[in-house]
């Protein structure tokens, strides 16, 4: 009997664990409010959504210094703040590496990077990394669209920024542009959620 309960002591254990993981790792799901945060600038000043009095919405992108995929994109990432800052739509991009994993993508660095490509958005760092899973982001890039409201900041696109890393004047789908463009005529995403395609985030 004894060794019964303890071995549905154990099951129970793993059934909770599994759950809790499960649930930490799966983050947000479109139309789920997105948490607010405060995280640490490029400029060394702190930055929260709620900063973005006139915002319509944001685009908040996980991104970092080394990954090919994340340099392969720093243009486009201007360019897309560029457009939508000035439409309520801002970049937000955030940092979401362990440094002591990954020494490129130290926050010292993170300043020299902004600098050497002239970012127009913050560069937030995730110290501690308590921000990306909540978000539920796995790569960098991964980008998620969110929509300012009465109830919060909604999540209404989940995924990557266009459908050819590589190679920009090949690019047929602007997943980002598309969203953004619906939303700000009052219109449904089309395409909700997209394969996020770059380096996996350094834990």
């Amino acid at each position: 009997m004894k060794v019964f309960k303890i071995i549905f002591s154990m099951f129970l254990l793993m059934l909770v664990s599994a759950f809790t993981i499960n649930t930490f790792s799966s983050g947000y799901d479109i139309n789920d409010v997105a948490t607010d945060f405060k995280l640490k600038n490029v400029d060394g000043k702190f930055v929260s959504l709620s900063d973005y009095k006139d915002a319509k919405g944001f685009i908040v992108v996980f991104t970092c210094n080394h990954c090919p995929y994340a340099v392969a994109y720093e243009d486009r990432i201007i360019e897309l703040d560029k457009k939508y800052k000035k439409l309520g739509y801002p970049v937000i991009a955030i940092n979401p590496n362990n440094p002591e994993v990954q020494d490129k993508d130290s926050y010292e660095l993170m300043k020299v990077r902004a600098k050497e490509k002239g970012f127009t958005f913050p560069y937030l760092f995730d110290e501690g990394q308590k921000i990306y899973p909540q978000y539920g982001a796995t790569k960098t890039p991964h980008v998620y669209v969110l929509q300012k409201g009465k109830d919060g900041n909604k999540v209404k696109y989940i995924g990557a920024i266009d459908d050819n890393h590589s190679d920009e004047s090949a690019v047929k789908v602007k997943y980002v542009e598309n969203a953004v463009d619906a939303l700000l005529k009052n219109k449904e995403v089309t395409v909700k959620v997209t394969k996020a395609i770059g380096c996996s985030i350094k834990a």
